[in-house]
């Protein structure tokens, strides 16, 4: 069976902010997928334990009172979360995240902040991952415009009620991931740990073609971090 045609978890957070070294975790979503369709959803509210920008709270909707009222503490939060993630892994689950590299360094960071065990167990890789935005990079390289997970949704026809509800923004990247197979055989044929490979190793040649391009606008640290799909190689060994 074709990976996109078996099970699917789509993973997601909302955060304090956009930094996935310093923002905190504030909801988290893991929901099983086939053929499209939810099977199981989890869900999370954490009391971050910092002030909520309103600016980040316009766009996720948890304001700092109600995650101090509503959210459980964030290291029970943060240890489920990775308890989950590590799990699907472990059975060789795809976890499909959009955008891995924050979400899974920033989960990772957080463990960290509260002394719990690594996102990636040592001597182990993170994996399997799927991204569907290496691969809509990748594969529909010369398109204009956004590559945001909205517009990716209106790309591959997916429906996209509520943007930046965790569960709504799991479910979609998970369906995008599927347009995707559906749209370009040789990735649909494509088995698990060779789609591992090459995704990472285009998202390492975007890296260094956005270095370059943040070179030629002047940017004052064009660097851009080519690891994925966490941030870090020095954390995937210990």
């Amino acid at each position: 069976m074709a990976w996109h045609e078996d099970l699917l978890v789509g993973f997601d957070l909302e955060t304090t902010g956009t930094d996935p070294r310093q923002a905190r975790i504030v909801t988290a979503a893991v929901t099983e997928v086939k053929s499209g369709e939810p099977v199981r959803h989890r869900a999370w509210l954490a009391d971050p334990g910092v002030p909520i920008p309103a600016e980040t709270t316009a766009i996720h909707g948890v304001s700092t009172q109600r995650a101090a009222a509503e959210g459980r503490p964030a290291p029970e939060v943060v240890a489920e979360v990775a308890d989950a993630v590590r799990g699907h892994w472990a059975a060789g689950v795809p976890v499909v995240v959009y955008n891995a590299p924050f979400d899974l360094t920033l989960l990772d960071e957080e463990l960290k902040r509260y002394a719990l065990p690594s996102l990636v167990p040592p001597g182990t890789s993170p994996g399997p991952v799927i991204d569907p935005l290496v691969l809509d990079r990748a594969l529909d390289r010369y398109r204009r415009g956004k590559r945001t997970l909205e517009a990716a949704c209106q790309v591959y026809g997916v429906a996209l009620d509520g943007a930046h509800d965790a569960g709504v923004d799991a479910l979609a990247a998970v369906r995008v991931a599927r347009a995707l197979a559906l749209r370009f055989p040789e990735l649909a044929e494509a088995d698990l740990a060779d789609l591992q490979s090459r995704q990472a190793t285009w998202y390492a040649t975007w890296a260094e073609d956005f270095s370059a391009w943040l070179t030629r606008k002047g940017s004052p640290d064009p660097s851009v971090d080519p690891s994925w799909p966490l941030r870090g190689a020095a954390r995937l060994v210990g």
